[in-house]
């Protein structure tokens, strides 16, 4: 384990000579990194910031799923929900933000695919110290943490639930259904290639893409499946409307 009283950005430091079983801790980040190249910074003391170098031991058409494990596992320990694919919601508001990179380092005289998890979770923030009104914090929400606590859990859950879906991907995609705060909704999707697709989150198939369907037209929902769904596996979500 590496600690550090500030880093830059923990998934880089852990990138920079991954191993796996590494953790890259910081008690203040100052040049964290979203999805999308969005910036993300954390005050001294405020914030649980960490990246986790682990090796899924799955084929590359489970890969998508190792996002949505670190979403699920965090959002089960604090009782939240889970913005597709991996945002942790509390009360609709985001505590949790999470970055996951594929890396590669030599093994057996060949490329070995490794994944670094950054996960950033807003713990003792006050209102000011938040950088969007839609974020909040554990404490402010009424659900207080110790950090080394919580710090704790959260690798033990994270390696648990990567254990089941490696085991049992379908079991896995299940119980993630079961906690996302996504289905159903009215959303919009901005694509990483730049292109926005807007429709009703449908679903989520077995390998955790999600299944957006055309807009509703007229009154009244359309009947489930009546419509080609568009599966997404990577873009950034934004909750249009709640469910009917």
């Amino acid at each position: 384990m590496q600690l550090y009283a500030a880093a830059e950005s923990t998934n880089a430091l852990a990138a920079a000579a991954p191993e796996r079983g590494l953790v890259v801790v910081a008690d203040h980040q100052t040049a964290g990194r979203g999805r999308l190249g969005r910036a993300w910074e954390t005050p001294p003391g405020a914030a649980l910031t960490f990246s986790a170098v682990v090796d899924p031991v799955v084929d590359d058409e489970w890969w998508p799923l190792v996002p949505l494990v670190a979403g699920y596992a965090v959002a089960r320990l604090v009782r939240g929900s889970v913005k597709w694919p991996n945002d942790v919601l509390l009360n609709e508001r985001k505590v949790c933000g999470i970055l996951v990179e594929r890396v590669h380092v030599r093994a057996h005289g060949g490329d070995k695919p490794l994944a670094v998890v950054g996960i950033g979770i807003n713990v003792d923030q006050t209102a000011d110290e938040l950088p969007v009104p839609s974020a909040s914090s554990l404490g402010l929400l009424g659900f207080p943490w110790d950090r080394t606590e919580l710090f704790g859990r959260v690798l033990h859950d994270l390696r648990m639930w990567l254990g089941v879906m490696m085991s049992e991907p379908t079991t896995f995609v299940a119980s993630f259904r079961g906690r996302c705060d996504t289905l159903g909704r009215d959303v919009r999707v901005d694509l990483p290639d730049g292109s926005v697709l807007e429709g009703v989150a449908e679903g989520i198939d077995d390998h955790g893409r999600l299944l957006v369907a055309p807009p509703r037209r007229g009154a009244g929902p359309a009947a489930p499946g009546l419509l080609e769904a568009r599966a997404v596996a990577a873009g950034d979500v934004i909750h249009v409307r709640a469910p009917e």
